[in-house]
């Protein structure tokens, strides 16, 4: 597979075989995830407040008054008014928002741990707010600022006022000085109207002032994202994901040898064939128990899910075939040998009960009373793939090793090869035992797969006699 392109059967191999560790790992995920929402993450809520602007504004002067809402100013004047313990107006400012809709209108929006703390922020900042910008425009009631404008108009008055007593009080006569007296009053009265109305026509409150609240903020009936259920499922989904890239990510950089000329060429010897074995259940080992073993079983961690489903094989009679074959191969390469080592990586249980089925097949043979036509006599050892140690050479003539394909690296194979080779046996085969689904058996009379005569041949990893 780490060749391969990874397609959605792969997908579904994973969810199907690993369904109940990505359920643990996603539950702990949401776990995680309400452990955030509780430690990082405390239940918040916002409402939101608006304040409409009248008049003509053009898009840059609304982000200005956006600005202006969540300025240092505003958030000081907020956070004075407010008086709530911890709460400064640099710490405010990170929890007031404002963006401006559709139609002149600023919406203010407050943060705070309970419902009503968070409306009682956003009504006082859009107070704060309106009463600011209007002290920025001289349209607020300060006095400060009302002062100016309405005292310029109250000297005007009075100054048109004193021109006109000044003209009368002139010459009444028709003289030339008395002409261009009243002709320069005039035109000093004539100067400050047309002041006053340049004066009242740039000023901007006369038609930007006047911003309102749109009445209280409503009170927030929910909380404000992330909320614990969101964290929860991205918590789960995060697990959730992490464990399939995690299996990609071991299958795509997976170094097990999957075909048989790899398996041949990592052990340096011929291959003499595919054998079939139906995937049952496996009797279990004494290593298979304990709390850690259980957990595996109950998690599905003690079963391959990268190896594709075993394909259904044919009756017993077409498995038993493929047996006599290989011993018939052994025979013609071997003609003289009479006792072979077979050599089973441990933890191999596919291998094991085709070791075991080879030894019955040897064993039956009609022709094994004939000196140069019998089947060899086998012996089956297991050696561990850590430290592989293989039994002496005493009476075999060679060793056959029996494994499954997709289970051990190149490092393995060749370490059992190695074995072989301290042991002075000469590695004369290699034979791969691939797992099917059995049929029903139609023949009576042949003993299973599993039967007692593939334990028969066994020998100890000692180099006992069989």
């Amino acid at each position: 597979m780490n060749d391969d392109t990874i397609r959605l059967v792969t997908i579904g191999r994973i969810l199907r075989r690993r369904w109940r560790l990505l359920a643990v790992l996603t539950v702990v995920g949401a776990l995680v995830g309400q452990g955030a929402s509780v430690l990082l993450f405390p239940p918040r809520y916002t409402a939101s407040a608006s304040v409409l602007l009248p008049g003509q504004w053009e898009e840059r002067e609304l982000l200005t008054q956006v600005d202006i809402a969540t300025s240092s100013s505003v958030a000081d004047r907020t956070a004075a008014k407010l008086r709530w313990s911890g709460l400064s107006g640099g710490e405010l400012r990170g929890r007031v928002t404002a963006k401006a809709a559709d139609g002149n209108i600023i919406k203010i929006s407050g943060t705070a741990e309970t419902p009503e703390r968070a409306q009682r922020l956003s009504d006082q900042v859009a107070k704060e707010f309106v009463t600011f910008a209007a002290r920025l425009t001289g349209g607020g009631t300060d006095p400060g600022a009302a002062t100016g404008p309405e005292a310029l108009r109250k000297k005007v008055q009075e100054t048109n006022r004193r021109i006109t007593d000044l003209a009368e009080a002139a010459d009444p006569g028709q003289t030339v000085e008395g002409v261009q007296a009243r002709t320069a009053l005039e035109k000093l009265r004539t100067s400050l109207e047309e002041a006053m109305t340049k004066l009242e026509q740039a000023d901007p409150a006369n038609d930007k002032a006047g911003m309102v609240v749109m009445g209280p903020a409503a009170r927030p009936s929910g909380e404000a994202p992330p909320t614990r259920m969101q964290l929860m499922v991205g918590g789960a989904l995060l697990f959730f994901l992490v464990a399939v890239i995690g299996h990609l990510t071991a299958a795509r950089t997976n170094r097990r040898l999957r075909t048989e000329p790899e398996i041949a060429a990592a052990l340096g010897s011929a291959f003499l064939g595919t054998v079939d074995v139906p995937d049952e259940p496996s009797v279990r080992r004494p290593e298979d128990r304990g709390p850690r073993a259980r957990i595996r079983r109950l998690l599905g961690l003690d079963t391959r899910w990268d190896l594709p489903t075993p394909q259904r094989s044919g009756d017993e009679a077409g498995r038993r075939i493929r047996y006599r074959r290989v011993c018939a191969r052994l025979r013609n390469q071997l003609p003289g040998s009479r006792r072979l080592l077979v050599v089973v990586p441990n933890g191999d249980a596919i291998a094991l009960r085709a070791a075991g089925q080879l030894v019955a097949e040897a064993g039956s043979d009609p022709a094994a009373s004939s000196s140069s036509r019998g089947y060899p006599m086998l012996r089956v050892v297991e050696v561990s793939v850590d430290r592989p140690t293989v039994p002496d050479r005493g009476t075999e003539s060679g060793a056959l090793v029996v494994l499954s394909a997709g289970r051990w690296t190149t490092e393995e194979v060749a370490g059992i090869a190695e074995a072989c080779a301290d042991g002075r046996h000469e590695v004369v085969g290699v034979v791969v035992a691939d797992p099917v689904r059995a049929r029903p058996t139609r023949s009576a009379g042949h003993p299973a797969d599993h039967a007692t005569p593939a334990l028969a041949g066994r020998g100890n990893a000692t180099g006992g006699p069989a």
